[in-house]
């Protein structure tokens, strides 16, 4: 999710070539957090309101804004492609999955039950 705010706060005061090298980072790594493409860390965004004589709640945006989207079709029984960034997952999917580490769990205990067995 592009930074909108971030971006706008920055432009009063500095490029990004400026801001990348007041945070010790390339320009381009700095583009890519404006882009979000890079996640911005607590630390990040607080160095970055300094910089900027703002508060982090004045250039933050919150990312879970964001839309969830079904990208599975029922009648097709496949994904389709896109660019958001999440998927609902079938609920059988998320049942298999769960037996699938029962299953493991149950043959980890056993693995187990034989070792101490081999052990005495």
């Amino acid at each position: 999710m592009i930074k909108n705010k971030l971006i706008k706060a920055r432009k009063e005061k500095y490029t990004q070539e400026s801001m990348a090298k007041i945070l010790h980072m390339t320009q381009s790594q700095y583009q890519r957090r404006e882009k979000g493409e890079i996640k911005i860390s607590e630390e990040e965004w607080e160095r970055m309101a300094k910089a900027l004589d703002t508060t982090v709640e004045d250039i933050k945006e919150d990312d879970s804004i964001m839309h969830q989207v079904n990208n599975y079709d029922n009648q097709s029984g496949n994904y389709s492609a896109s660019n958001n960034y999440f998927y609902s997952i079938p609920e059988f999917i998320l049942e298999n999955q769960q037996d699938y580490i029962n299953l493991l769990k149950k043959q980890i205990e056993e693995l187990q039950e034989e070792i101490r067995s081999l052990k005495s």
